[in-house]
Parts: C-alpha cells; sequence; structure tokens
C-alpha cells in the first residue's frame, strides 16, 4: 500500500483520508489525548474526542488545528502520522513513501502554508501539495472549473468559512471567515447561559446543532432534551429545546457568513455574477447541513444555493482528485508552469 497517493482534507473539526483508487477511507475528530505528565499521546480521533470535558488534570483532549491553521505543530505532526498509517499501514523497508495532498483556507499565509507541508513531510510524506480549500470543495462538488465559467462555492468547515467565486481553475475572488461550525457550538452555549441559566458542554452544543439546528423557520418545530450544569444552583438540569431557540442562537453567526457572502459577490466581475445567477451558489462542508440556510440565502441574495451531493468529504474528494491529477504526466507540466490551481 505504500507509495500511493494520499488527499487529506485536514480540518479543524475532522480529519478526512482520500486514498487513490479507494475513495474516502477514514474520517475521524481532529482530537488528541496527551498525558500531561509524560508529555505522551494516549488516544488520537474519536478515541480523544470521548475524552473532551471528561478527562481527569493530567489528561487533556485538544485540538490542534483552530481557525483552519495549525496551533500546535508537533501534535497536528503526530496526529498526522497516526491517520496516515491508519488509512495506508506500516511502510515495508525500502518502500516508497506517500505523495500527500492537503487542503489550506484561501486566505493562509505563506508561514501557515509552509507549516501545514512541513507537518505532513515529517508525518511521513515524500512529497506534498497544498491545494485551497474552496477549489477542493468545487472540484469534490463536481464543478468543472477549468472552464471559462464563474462557479461560487461556500464551504463553512469547523473552524473556517471558504467563500469563492472560480473560473477557469483559480479563484478570482475568495474570502475567509473565521466564522464556522465550532462557532455556531459557542453561540449555542451562550444562548444556553443566557437564556436558561444553564452551561452545556461543546459536545451537547454540538448535538444540539445536528439534531435541531436551524436557520430558518420550520413548518413544524421539533426539540431535543439536554442536560447541563444550573448556574444558580450548580445542580444537573434537563431542559427541552426548540429549533425556534436554534434558529435565535445561531442568528449571528449565519449572519456574519451571509455579510461576507454579500462582500464576495461586490467584488464578483458583472459577467461572472451573471454566471452565478443562473448556475447558483453551490454549499459543501459541514456548516452548510444547518436547516434552512440554503433557503436564507436565497432569500438574502435572490441566487439559489444547492446543497452538494457530498457535502461533508467534498473538499477530500476534491483533494484526492487533485493529488491525481497533480501526479499525472500532464498534471506535472502544468504545475511547474504555474497554470495548475495548486502547488
Amino acid at each position: 500500500m505504500f507509495g500511493t497517493d494520499v488527499g487529506i482534507d485536514l480540518g479543524t473539526a475532522s480529519v478526512l483520508v482520500y486514498v487513490k483508487g479507494q475513495g474516502i477511507v477514514l474520517q475521524e475528530p481532529a482530537v488528541v489525548a496527551i498525558d500531561r505528565n509524560t508529555n505522551s499521546i494516549l488516544a488520537v480521533g474519536e478515541e480523544a474526542r470521548r475524552m473532551l470535558g471528561r478527562t481527569p488534570g493530567y489528561i487533556v483532549a485538544i485540538r490542534p488545528l483552530r481557525n483552519g491553521v495549525i496551533s500546535d505543530f508537533d501534535v497536528t505532526e503526530k496526529m498526522l502520522k497516526y491517520f496516515i498509517k491508519k488509512a495506508v499501514g506500516t511502510p515495508l523497508p525500502f518502500a516508497r513513501k506517500p505523495r500527500i495532498a492537503v487542503c489550506v483556507p484561501s486566505s493562509v499565509t505563506e508561514v501557515e502554508r509552509r507549516a501545514v507541508e512541513d507537518a505532513t513531510r515529517q508525518a511521513g510524506a515524500r512529497q506534498v501539495f497544498t491545494i485551497e480549500e474552496p477549489i477542493a470543495a468545487a472540484i469534490g462538488a463536481g464543478i468543472d472549473i477549468s472552464r471559462a465559467c464563474g462557479s461560487m462555492v461556500l464551504d463553512i468547515g469547523g473552524g473556517t468559512t471558504d467563500i469563492a467565486v472560480i473560473s477557469l481553475g483559480g479563484a478570482v475572488v475568495s474570502d475567509t471567515l473565521k466564522v464556522a461550525g465550532d462557532n455556531f457550538d459557542e453561540a449555542i452555549i451562550r444562548f444556553m447561559r443566557k437564556k436558561h441559566n444553564v452551561l452545556i458542554g461543546e459536545r451537547s452544543a454540538e448535538e444540539l446543532k445536528i439534531n435541531i439546528g436551524s436557520v430558518y423557520e420550520r413548518a413544524v418545530p421539533v426539540s431535543m432534551d439536554v442536560r447541563g450544569r444550573n448556574l444558580v444552583s450548580g445542580l444537573p438540569k434537563t431542559i427541552t429545546v426548540t429549533s425556534d431557540e436554534m434558529q435565535e442562537a445561531l442568528s449571528e453567526p449565519v449572519s456574519n457568513i451571509i455579510e461576507a457572502l454579500h462582500g464576495v459577490l461586490e467584488q464578483t466581475p458583472p459577467e461572472l455574477s451573471s454566471d452565478i445567477a443562473d448556475r447558483g451558489i453551490v454549499m459543501t462542508g459541514g456548516g452548510s447541513l444547518l436547516y434552512g440556510l440554503d433557503r436564507l440565502i436565497k432569500e438574502k441574495t435572490n441566487i439559489n444555493a444547492v446543497l452538494a451531493e457530498e457535502a461533508v468529504s467534498s473538499v477530500a474528494i476534491g483533494t484526492g482528485k487533485y493529488i491525481e491529477f497533480a501526479t499525472s504526466a500532464r498534471g506535472q507540466d502544468l504545475l511547474k508552469s504555474g497554470i495548475a490551481y495548486g502547488r
């Protein structure tokens, strides 16, 4: 298996790994549990996520990526090494290491890009390519980005929201907003504290978001019970939360995303704007699954918004297709000439 080509969606919330010829073989939370006494890693991925908020003082469950970029280089390297090994196996003696493509936010700095490349190389890659997230999302959503035609992508991940207008293989106008899935969770926690005097954890907020999260009024409201700590008595308390309350809780971060979407549309050349009006806005990423987001975008921009078929895995699929292209003879020639959409 080693020596193969791999595409990695290195997300703030989760990591997806695409292996050439197999598709997506791994999807796990980007969480690492560390023993502070020995500085050793105890668990990675789903096993570590189950420890969030439930560990003794000497064990800490951390997310080594924040807002789409690396915040802890050493832990990110170890996490990547674990996921690569799990996805493609242990290298045999003298076996070639894999070539890996990793996605980065569209507004990433050169220093942040280099940190991703270095961490991936240290984790076991023999050659590293990077591709911007909205470009990867567009490829994964099935958009032919090589055409001289405007396509707009809204990718809402865990740490960042990437918005881009793409034509002829590149982003004509793009913006990265540090408001995404994590901010939705934080907004729900703040709302529960303010309205119900109840403190809930990150996992409970995420469950509320996934199960009853709404940004547009539902014809039939839904509800869910959630447990937390009463801030007055200090005792555990169970309350029933409705989808209407979720709409109120999520209004601020979603308004920020709509505002950024407006900003990108305002900067888009007129010819591409007419293409987008005809083709609509393609939504990818886990955050785009929020109930009613497509209708809210249509209401605010008068442009249709369409959810990609594989919304959560679009970036990983696009990154995988990119590594297949980048390692082909034609792709190598285009990369050398600077025409291709990546490095």
